[in-house]
């Protein structure tokens, strides 16, 4: 079941879609990790009063998670060529930073169903 989820190959929507829901439950886990290690050494503030407390530090962790995973797919497909995929990852990046990060891994879920080159 998740061997296509991490496969370069070409996917389906299906599998996009998949690959969105795992990519951001892996999120969830690397950003919940980070905040809590951060906020024990003292570099933030990990203390969550409320749900919008810390919307930031989860904000810009997102959106190094999208640009490291936009920028692994464009590489391994060898897409660096094509402008269509450079203008989606950097899509994906500026929607994770301006609006949300499930909204900015949209654009590299449909980056993950395009062709490799060869």
């Amino acid at each position: 079941m998740f061997g296509k989820v991490f496969s370069i190959n070409q996917k389906t929507v299906m599998d996009a879609i998949m690959f969105f829901v795992v990519q951001t439950v892996i999120l969830v886990g690397i950003s919940t990790t980070l905040v809590h290690v951060l906020g024990m050494m003292g570099v933030i503030d990990g203390a969550a009063g409320s749900f919008f407390e810390g919307g930031s530090v989860y904000t810009m962790i997102g959106s190094a998670f999208v640009l490291l995973l936009a920028s692994g797919i464009v590489m391994s497909k060898g897409l660096s060529s094509d402008v269509f995929s450079i203008i989606l990852a950097v899509a994906g990046v500026y929607l994770a930073w301006t609006t949300g990060v499930l909204l900015g891994l949209i654009p590299v879920a449909l980056l993950s169903t395009f062709d490799a080159r060869k």
